[in-house]
């Protein structure tokens, strides 16, 4: 049995697609769970449309996305899992494509092709990550962000090795995928990459991808998590790999810095360049309006 845990919040413009994906697989050994977090957008209606279909669905207020999936993750019984999120899909014919081709075992995370889709779900890219050892998951710099990340959703994964590292951190709301593929690496999991055109991840405004600064905190902060907690290193390599950690987030800091604007790229000295800021936003704030003598929008 499969079983696939969507996360819900107001994502109404997109979740009866995610569903449709999902139920109309061709699977016939799959368990289908939607915990949605209380939304207010008419969402709930449209989870109540395919409720026949459904293995479980509620609507409450939940502790965040971390939270829901891991009420999933318990609620499931399937043997392989993965979460779909409200505004992402599977693609046509994914699970019995890996069925058929791969099967399952155990011990193995299984990692296909992600579709990147625009709102509309059109195709624009795809992926596949190249994270073999948890060494690679941790080298941010040349691995995960040059282009060897994970997709969250192109992941299968066995259900009872994730519950027994302890699922996702309800604390960890940016990169609480990451987390899990790097305990499971922990546990003595084995990624196999299948070439199976397998999750779609859909790029929209809304979306937590646009606060990259607030991502790459979480994400150096869970790598350096990760390898302390590893034994596999000895204590050179983790001084090793904190280091790189370290000399990264000075250079993404120092680009992030410089990317504010012209002041900051003329190499002004931080603390001068953030007065100068203040000085100008008060200028501005003070800055009296032009009077608007038009008689169509004149005050009456």
């Amino acid at each position: 049995m499969i079983s696939i845990v969507t996360p819900s919040f107001n994502q109404g413009q997109f979740i009866e697609e995610t569903i449709r994906s999902i139920l109309l697989q061709g699977y016939a050994n799959l368990e289908y769970l939607i915990l949605d977090g209380g939304s207010t957008d008419g969402s709930v209606e449209i989870i109540q449309k395919y409720a026949p279909w459904l293995t479980y669905w509620v609507s409450e207020p939940d502790r965040g996305q971390s939270d829901a999936i891991n009420r999933g993750l318990k609620r499931a019984s399937g043997q392989f899992v993965t979460w779909i999120n409200s505004d992402d899909m599977l693609c046509k014919n994914a699970l019995v494509d890996h069925a058929t081709r791969f099967g399952f075992d155990k011990n193995i995370v299984y990692v296909g092709i992600c579709l990147y889709i625009n709102t509309v779900g059109n195709v624009r890219a795809s992926h596949c990550g190249r994270v073999h050892s948890l060494e690679d998951l941790v080298r941010v710099s040349a691995i995960w962000r040059g282009g060897g990340q994970i997709v969250q959703p192109e992941v299968l994964f066995p259900r009872d090795m994730a519950l027994s590292v302890g699922g996702l951190d309800n604390a960890n709301h940016f990169t609480m995928d990451y987390d899990l593929w790097g305990k499971l690496l922990i546990q003595g999991a084995k990624f196999q990459y299948t070439q199976i055109p397998f999750g779609m991840f859909r790029e929209h405004p809304e979306q937590k991808t646009h606060h990259p600064l607030r991502i790459t905190e979480s994400l150096l902060k869970t790598a350096a998590q990760l390898i302390t907690l590893a034994r596999c290193f000895s204590e050179q390599k983790k001084a090793e790999l904190l280091a790189d950690l370290h000399a990264y987030n000075a250079d993404y800091q120092k680009a992030c810095w410089l990317g504010t604007g012209r002041l900051a790229r003329m190499g002004l000295p931080r603390e001068l360049v953030t007065s100068l800021r203040a000085l100008r936003n008060i200028l501005h704030s003070n800055k009296a309006p032009t009077p608007n003598t038009s008689s169509t929008t004149r005050a009456r």
